[in-house]
């Protein structure tokens, strides 16, 4: 958390009294239409294309085309002849400037170092590389023209001499003795290590009746987001302030990470993120070219645009997913989990630029919904010469779950036990809420999972697949070379971090309110699901509130829209502030009309007197003589008082949102082609506000985990070189591939917060690689194919079925 961030605190004590699953006559549990969508809708959007700053210039990155090498010239001296162009920067231009570091994600919590003492190295990222480039992508100049084409011309003049250097791909090997060093500061490549152990899971190992050895491969993937990152910056000529508006998920942090680089006071400093069309967490970490671009304008003298473009977007920004679990599961004769052992590899690329947040949310969602008690597992994050990583929806936890779930089938294969039912003999039941794992959490306390009803998930998962059914058509055989199979997979997932959101709400004079939140929005619909938290929370009309997101100005103090966090932080600091102002209005009405407060009620914007016939103030009537916010209380007699409030919600720990998805596929032998049938989700994020915009979400999610599944994969040559840069080559789904969705709930409300909100952006995307695997492989069943890896393209599953068809006994 910021040096200078709010210091009272507004969590509540741990087990309060939540909401109702659904509310009555509230706003909160309604299917209300997003406000935000008419305007979208309509091309009326404004992302940070859109915004025309008179006079600006434009930037283009020449990056490296090599994996690793050494820079032994740069010469910029044809580009800055060229027309159009206002400069040329390389990085001994801007060697006066500090290297970029994410500090915030790579801080330990304190209880999670003295625990567990993990190591985390630091690589700080130059802003242009100067002696070495160490992926294909990174920049080493960057070109200012009067526009992009002119710009981009200018690049294929500058002329860098490069000696290439010995490439690193896999993490493996670059862990090896002797391996080339990717940072010379460092002793090796290793980025990360930490484990745990918990219990004797040795003994456990001995002593039991059946054990499975896997090697499971999460492949590379990347977020690609419809809009890629973009960002602009102007310089205030009257007041110096800087305005930047980007793309981000956090611009509280862009804000502070400018100031720091560029030596400015934050306040000198607004950030506004403008309407995003997806982040997905690439858009949550900070990135060179944001502290670039703003130290142009300032430098330059004019505005600075910067926008991606699609094959920057799959190289040069951010990757995910690529891990290695090399896992073992043991279990008694009744199928009963004894213990767990995983060795999980982290690629991270070729900087470390989140530390333990995905290597340590693997770790820590392991285990998922089932008792397990003895764990031993490691995990080690590596550098390589390849793009480096960070969090991508899910951040860790859909690598994990596939690991885990792939092996719970294995598991129920060597048992002979139907794969749902291994499943339901070890979930945590609800009786045992809270439930301690025995590990710590990733907030360095000592892991509980709040609530939730596991077995019902699994139980509802089930009975909506009609898995008889599809077992009975199994038992008939495969039609014209086209087999069925059905997959199971849960998961849970630690929601709502920390360190606090904040939430502002304003009655102004109009009557209108105005709320006024720290995390932006990129899709999720804050502006309605905020509002009715808010309009619920003072007693007002749905259509009087406007919500204000992503605007450091509007809230000095924020965090950002990643990690499943927004709706469980912001949302409860908006109940705060709405509460706090409601008892505000009460009380101004209640001096106003010379009655006491306690027979006054507020509702649809109206004060009322209890009694029919009695007195009554609109909120503007109200508001209207209130002094402005920020103004001291009158002393001349007026009856009036500053109908504002701040909040700054700190939750006091995660809340645990889980569930069961279930697919049934058909797959062709002869095309490898992979149909999906049927996919259920059944889902437990406590109380929903909005269900349109939860369904949507979980949609959304599941779309991009099918993706991961079946479609996508960033893939690397030997050398480096990245083969999948564009749409010719990396695949993503359309709405043709997504099937509909069969969707349920169960709401289990988080004691961790008033409202009993858990979490959900993240949840649809965790398990779809883990239940399609399952799926695919229960239909190869008759060949013995074993799935270790993904995406499940037609030419892999081709490859599977030759593989397991020639490796057969005879």
């Amino acid at each position: 958390m910021p040096a200078d961030a709010p210091a009272h605190d507004d969590a509540p004590a741990h087990g309060s009294t939540p909401a109702h699953g659904h509310a009555g006559d509230g706003w909160i549990g309604r299917g209300v239409p997003r406000v935000e969508d008419d305007r979208l809708l309509r091309g009326r959007g404004r992302y940070v294309d859109d915004i025309a700053l008179p006079g600006a210039v434009e930037a283009a990155f020449l990056r490296s085309p090599h994996a690793h090498a050494r820079i032994e010239s740069v010469d910029v001296s044809g580009a800055l002849a060229a027309p159009g162009v206002v400069a040329v920067w390389t990085g001994d231009d801007v060697a006066d400037l500090p290297a970029m570091l994410n500090k915030e994600e790579l801080r330990t919590p304190p209880g999670l170092a003295e625990l567990l003492d993990p190591v985390v190295r630091m690589t700080p990222m130059p802003l242009l590389a100067r002696d070495r480039v160490l992926y294909v992508g990174q920049p080493v100049a960057v070109v200012f023209a009067e526009n992009r084409y002119l710009a981009e011309d200018a690049l294929e003049l500058v002329d860098v001499r490069y000696a290439p250097l010995p490439v690193l791909v896999d993490p493996h090997r670059a862990l090896d003795a002797g391996a080339p060093l990717l940072h010379d500061d460092l002793p090796d490549n290793t980025a990360v290590a930490v484990a745990t152990r918990v219990g004797d899971p040795d003994a456990a190992f001995d002593g039991a009746h059946a054990v499975v050895s896997e090697r499971f491969e999460a492949h590379r993937y990347v977020a690609s987001p419809i809009e890629t990152r973009a960002i602009s910056a102007q310089v205030d000529p009257y007041s110096d302030r800087l305005t930047i508006w980007s793309g981000t998920q956090t611009p509280h942090r862009l804000r502070d990470a400018v100031a720091h680089t560029l030596g400015l006071d934050p306040a000198g400093v607004r950030v506004v993120a403008a309407d995003v069309g997806g982040g997905f967490g690439q858009k949550g970490i900070l990135y060179v070219e944001e502290l670039l671009v703003p130290h142009a304008a300032r430098r330059i003298g004019r505005p600075v645009l910067w926008r991606e473009d699609r094959n920057e977007n799959l190289t040069a920004s951010s990757h995910a997913r690529e891990q290695v679990h090399e896992i073992e599961l043991a279990a008694d004769a009744d199928g009963r989990l004894l213990a767990v052992r995983d060795r999980i590899t982290v690629n991270f690329g070729a900087y470390n630029m989140t530390g333990l947040v995905v290597p340590y949310n693997s770790l820590c969602h392991l285990l998922g919904p089932y008792r397990i008690p003895h764990v031993d597992i490691d995990v080690t994050g590596v550098l390589t010469n390849t793009t480096f990583a960070t969090p991508y929806r899910g951040a860790g936890r859909p690598e994990t779950v596939f690991a885990m779930e792939r092996a719970m089938d294995r598991l129920a294969a060597r048992l002979g036990i139907a794969p749902e039912e291994l499943r339901a003999r070890n979930l945590v039941r609800p009786e045992e809420m809270p439930y301690e794992t025995g590990l710590v959490d990733r907030s360095g306390r000592p892991q509980s999972y709040d609530s939730g009803d596991f077995p019902e998930l699994l139980r509802r998962a089930v009975a909506r697949v009609g898995a008889e059914g599809v077992r009975a058509r199994q038992r008939e055989g495969a039609r014209e070379g086209r087999h069925v199979g059905i997959g199971f997979a849960m998961y849970i997932e630690a929601t709502g971090l920390g360190p606090f959101e904040t939430a502002r709400v304003d009655v102004l004079p109009s009557g209108r309110i105005r709320l006024a939140i720290g995390a932006p929005s990129q899709g999720q619909g804050h502006r309605t699901s905020m509002a009715q938290i808010a309009a619920d929370a003072v007693g007002a009309p749905l259509d009087v509130i406007d919500v204000v997101g992503g605007d450091t100005d509007a809230t000095p103090f924020g965090v950002g829209t990643i990690a499943s966090r927004a709706l469980v932080n912001a949302g409860n600091a908006t109940h705060r502030a709405g509460r706090l102002v409601r008892e505000k209005i009460l009380d101004a009405a209640a001096r106003r009309l010379g009655v006491p407060a306690g027979e006054l009620g507020l509702a649809d914007g109206v004060v009322t007197h209890r009694n029919p016939g009695g007195p009554s103030l609109t909120l503007a009537e109200l508001a209207g003589r209130a002094p402005l916010p920020g103004t001291p209380e009158p002393t001349d007699g007026r009856h009036g008082t500053e109908l504002s409030e701040t909040v700054h919600f700190r939750p006091p720990g995660f809340a645990v949102a889980s569930g069961a998805h279930a697919a049934v596929v058909e797959v062709d032998e002869h095309t490898g082609e992979v149909e999906i049938l049927h996919y259920v989700v059944v889902h437990d994020a406590g109380v929903i506000v909005n269900p349109v915009i939860a369904e949507g979400q979980v949609t959304g999610g599941i779309a991009q985990g099918i993706g991961g599944a079946l479609y996508e994969e960033m893939v690397y040559g030997p050398d480096g070189q990245p083969r999948t840069g564009t749409y010719m080559d990396y695949l993503v789904p359309t709405s043709s591939e997504i099937p509909d969705l069969d969707m349920d709930e169960i709401v289990s409300p988080s004691p961790m917060n008033d409202l009993g909100v858990k979490g959900l952006g993240e949840g649809g995307a965790i398990a779809p690689q883990a239940v399609l695997a399952g799926a695919v492989e229960d239909a190869l069943r008759p060949f013995g194919a074993v799935v270790r890896r993904g995406p499940l393209s037609p030419s892999r599953v081709r490859e599977l079925i030759r593989t397991a068809t020639a490796t057969a006994p005879v």
